[in-house]
């Protein structure tokens, strides 16, 4: 197991491809000059030891060298050490809606990117509790099974996207119906579901399956994302927006936030309807439920003792710009002799 300790310095990557387009065109604008100059032909006899293929091998140990050392920046963490260790907390699931009206704007950056930042705001701020997640639009499926693995969560939880079910609408109800699979310990005092939607667009009667659920012992809490104005559903390519998605008559459809359906479902199943448009208030009124929870004793294992490897990346980038600096661009005697580039014709 491994783990990324600062991963926004992978940002520094982007360098790379912009040094290789500028070293294009420097080789392009050098070239265009020389010709100007003199031919290649008198060129050579100007400077016999100068290599061709030197410089271009300089500036690939550099941008290695550069890449070597963003890595170290970025610390790759591997855990050598799996151990069991007791917790004590609550199982979380989460639902989130990634049917298409959660590609709406109307709460920046739309519908689906705010539910995933909310999430992982609560998961920042949990401390021993299990989580899990439920990806649902016209059906439900698993995305994450519960676990105490924070970072995989997250991992996960960042490629949700709306096209990862072909059925489209919101089926509350699946969702409802496949969390209550999730809370699979019997002793477990306190079982939570989190549903993060606009709750629009939804089919069957919420209120019987929510109360199904209570019965288990599952509280739910839904957080609604979006506005009662609405906004129109972007249809993008490439990440542009083309259009936006219309009706068969021709209008622009608007989908607009559907509070009752999601104060229903909490009202059924002991729970509360949340607000989510402002991140900081959501997380902290979810943090003040879970810590006012019954908490549970559990085993968990876990990888311990992470161990950073930046040393090696850091060790290798060190080496790479010492062997740039140390590698003129001048040909080599002994690699002269050799030929193995046809620098020079008998």
């Amino acid at each position: 197991m491994y783990i990324l300790e600062e991963e926004k310095y992978f940002w520094l990557l982007l360098i790379i491809p912009f040094l290789v387009v500028l070293y294009a065109l420097l080789l392009l604008w050098k070239k265009r000059s020389q010709k100007q100059f003199a031919t290649p032909g008198m060129l050579q006899k100007l400077s016999p030891e100068k290599s061709r293929f030197k410089p271009g091998l300089k500036f690939a140990i550099l941008l290695l060298a550069l890449a070597s050392l963003s890595m170290a920046l970025v610390n790759p963490k591997i855990g050598n050490k799996m151990e069991t260790v007791t917790r004590e907390g609550v199982d979380v699931v989460f639902a989130i809606d990634v049917s298409k009206s959660m590609e709406a704007e109307d709460i920046a950056p739309n519908r689906l990117e705010k539910s995933k930042q909310l999430v992982t705001q609560i998961i920042n701020n949990l401390v021993g509790d299990r989580i899990g997640i439920i990806a649902y639009a016209g059906s439900a499926f698993p995305q994450l099974p519960i676990t105490t693995d924070y970072a995989a969560a997250k991992m996960f939880l960042q490629a949700m996207n709306t096209d990862m079910v072909s059925s489209q609408g919101t089926a509350i109800n699946d969702a409802i119906d496949l969390a209550t699979t999730y809370y699979n310990d019997a002793d477990q005092t306190s079982k939570v579901l989190f549903i993060i939607s606009d709750g629009e667009d939804h089919f069957g009667e919420v209120g019987p399956t929510a109360r199904k659920a209570a019965e288990l012992g599952i509280r739910i809490f839904t957080i609604g994302v979006g506005t009662i104005k609405g906004a129109p559903i972007p249809l993008k390519k490439n990440g542009i927006i083309q259009s936006y998605k219309k009706d068969q008559n021709g209008e622009t459809v608007i989908t607009r936030m559907n509070e009752e359906t999601l104060k229903e479902i909490a009202a059924n199943a002991n729970g509360k309807y949340i607000e989510g448009n402002i991140t900081s208030e959501v997380t902290s009124e979810v943090t003040e439920i879970l810590q006012n929870m019954d908490k549970t004793e559990f085993e968990a294992n876990q990888f311990a003792d992470y161990q950073s490897q930046y040393q090696w990346f850091l060790g290798f980038g060190i080496l790479l710009l010492l062997l740039d600096v140390f590698l003129l661009e001048r040909k080599t005697s002994w690699v002269k002799k050799m030929n193995l580039f046809n620098e020079h014709r008998s």
